[in-house]
């Protein structure tokens, strides 16, 4: 009657040997660790590691592990204390051989886990910033940047469209805040009204003249306002998640905040000026045709640019005239991959855009097959100078040209872009293209970091208010329900394991309110075999044999606990759904630790209840 068959008895096991496993990298802890990685195209390689670890060895400097991963120099220290010192130190090292441009230097923190627990997966549980230390920015969305690009967006389709129904104008143009069309003929202002009617209806237009010339005037009509508002914030959210993502950060926070702010938090980065560079290679890319009847060089010795074109410079510094004009930009590029191409062999990318974007590639491709072809990616960083002692916030844009390639055929939504010097080029520039378009740009209005200790001390408290709630809840099960209060202690420990594996597996963030959601755990954990147990000995009350009494009790006790905690974990989902970062903590804990005390409550207590009655016939009595 009381017990289990094999099956389940050995699936209970194997569920709490795999806890056990993936539960192991927590206890291993972390490393400091001083990360050198390149702001060019090109990986850190050996001819970097050696002298350098030679300049370590002879500073004094004991590094306890070097080696290149990924494309990075990773250099580990036992003792926290030399994290700085090695840091400055290499920072020292570089600028004295004018490097110091090409590399980044940032702190870590590494985890110890072991090789062979690596290779099958097991990681130790993400550490949110208020736990492992980091950077938190909050970021301003730069709302008027945005209509702006809008305006001017719609000053050169209203261009094309005039131009293709052979509608003269003498000016379209744009100040930012509205778009103004001067029309040659009077008689032609009917025909042009309908036609700008119909393909821009985001545009309120007003009779308008000037000079003696007559058009209109338009501007963005409310709905659109709020809709370019709140595509820009959605979609600088995206691109800073994809960059942060992409360049290794692990569990980042970006959220909304407001109308136009976001929230970005880098959990375990502890240099301010790493994560700055981060956030400020997100960036605006633009496609736009190379200027093949003038010279380059000529223009940037004499400074004299042709009307009509701008001067750029690429990554090497040499000079590359473009035209004003644009032709798509970041905004309406989709999706970007890097590979080889099947002929060649060479490097390449191949790009998708939207259908706007398709549409004026195809057009402009059509009109310049044989002609150069250039992608400018343009950083805006926000900077602070002081005037008459004051602090002002400027943006400083850099420009340059990260690829120029000629147009083989005309092509639309999808193309490639050839060229390139190597792979490891190749998927920085798909990296660039993929995450680097915003919308608007931001402004880093509040930055806040979190030291290492501050996160130590959040976990001891945290672990200790765990711990002293663990063995109480052992204590008073012990004493209330004798040995099988002793099986429910043991099960509450497998739920904890059960619990950090979890986490652990799922790759989910532990924050402050998440130890909060595991004490809550702790305590109602138990609810179910204090149930069961009560039921066992009404039961025994009642007159039933122990072997009745236990099988009556898990049966009958089991409706009630799943009532309880599908309720319970309703809530939390909730919670889940509509809460931000801190909550959400709260949430996963909190559901992921019903799911494993159901499991450990009810099955687990189960089958260590059958092996110590279930192979006796006659029982006089329960330790109950």
């Amino acid at each position: 009657m009381n017990r289990y068959p094999l099956w389940k008895n050995l699936m209970i096991v194997l569920a709490l040997l795999v806890s056990i496993l993936y539960a192991l990298p927590n206890f291993f802890g972390q490393q400091p660790a001083v990360q050198i990685s390149s702001t060019e195209d090109t990986p850190v390689t050996q001819a970097l590691l050696d002298p350098l670890q030679k300049a370590l060895d002879e500073a004094g400097l004991a590094v306890s592990d070097a080696r290149l991963t990924d494309g990075k120099l990773i250099l580990r220290m036992d003792d926290p204390a030399l994290q700085l010192k090695v840091a400055d130190f290499v920072r020292d090292w570089l600028r004295n051989r004018e490097m110091a441009d090409r590399y980044v230097v940032a702190l870590n923190l590494l985890p110890k886990t072991p090789a062979w627990l690596q290779d099958i997966g097991g990681k130790p549980m993400v550490l949110g910033l208020d736990l492992q230390g980091g950077v938190h920015f909050l970021l301003q969305v730069d709302m008027e940047t945005a209509i702006k690009q809008q305006y001017e967006r719609l000053r050169d389709d209203i261009r094309t469209t005039l131009r293709e129904n052979k509608i003269r104008y003498t000016a379209v143009k744009e100040n930012g805040k509205a778009v103004t069309i001067l029309l040659r003929n009077d008689d032609e202002l009917d025909k042009a009204l309908d036609l700008l009617r119909t393909q821009f209806p985001e545009l309120d237009l007003n009779p308008y003249s000037e000079n003696g010339k007559s058009g209109f005037r338009g501007v963005l009509t409310q709905a659109k306002l709020v809709e370019i508002k709140a595509t820009a914030l959605q979609q600088n959210i995206t691109t800073l998640r994809n960059r942060v993502n992409e360049l290794g950060v692990a569990e980042p926070l970006v959220q909304q905040q407001g109308d136009d702010r976001i929230v970005v938090e880098l959990p375990g980065v502890q240099d301010p000026a790493y994560a700055k560079q981060v956030l400020s290679a997100t960036a605006t890319l633009e496609y736009r045709a190379v200027d093949d009847k003038h010279d380059a060089y000529t223009a940037h010795t004499t400074g004299r640019v042709p009307p009509g074109s701008r001067l750029y410079y690429d990554k090497a510094g040499r000079p590359v005239l473009l035209k004003k004009r644009l032709i798509v930009s970041g905004e309406q590029l989709v999706d970007a991959q890097y590979g080889l191409d099947t002929q060649t062999g060479q490097p390449q990318v191949s790009v998708t855009l939207n259908s706007v974007g398709a549409q004026r590639m195809r057009q402009f491709t059509l009109d310049n097959v044989g002609k150069g072809m250039a992608v400018v990616f343009i950083e805006r960083k926000p900077e602070t100078e002081m005037v008459d002692g004051k602090p002002v916030k400027k943006t400083r844009v850099v420009e340059k040209v990260i690829s120029v390639a000629n147009i083989l055929e005309p092509f639309g939504k999808r193309f490639r872009t050839t060229g390139l010097d190597s792979p490891r080029e190749a998927q920085q520039l798909a990296l660039l293209l993929r995450a680097g378009a915003l919308a608007a740009p931001v402004e880093i209005v509040e930055e806040r970091t979190v030291g290492p200790s501050l996160g130590q001390e959040n976990i001891e408290k945290g672990m200790e208010a765990v711990v002293i709630g663990f063995v109480l809840v052992l204590v008073f099960m012990a004493l209330r329900y004798k040995l099988f209060g002793l099986v429910a202690d043991v099960a509450l420990f497998f739920n904890l394991v059960m619990l950090m594996a979890l986490l652990s597996m799922l790759g989910a963030t532990l924050t402050l309110p998440g130890i909060a959601g595991i004490v809550l755990t702790v305590g109602m954990a138990v609810d179910a075999n204090v149930l069961i147990f009560e039921r066992i000995r009404e039961e025994l009350r009642l007159g039933n044999s122990p072997h009745a009494s236990i099988n009556a009790g898990y049966d009958k006790a089991f409706s009630t606990i799943a009532d309880a905690n599908v309720t319970t974990l309703i809530a939390a989902v909730i919670l889940f759904s509509l809460g931000t970062g801190p909550v959400k903590g709260f949430a996963v804990t909190l559901s992921l630790g019903i799911l494993t005390s159901m499991f450990t409550a009810i099955m687990g207590t189960r089958m260590l209840v059958n092996l110590i009655y279930g192979g006796k016939q006659r029982l006089s009595g329960l330790s109950i």
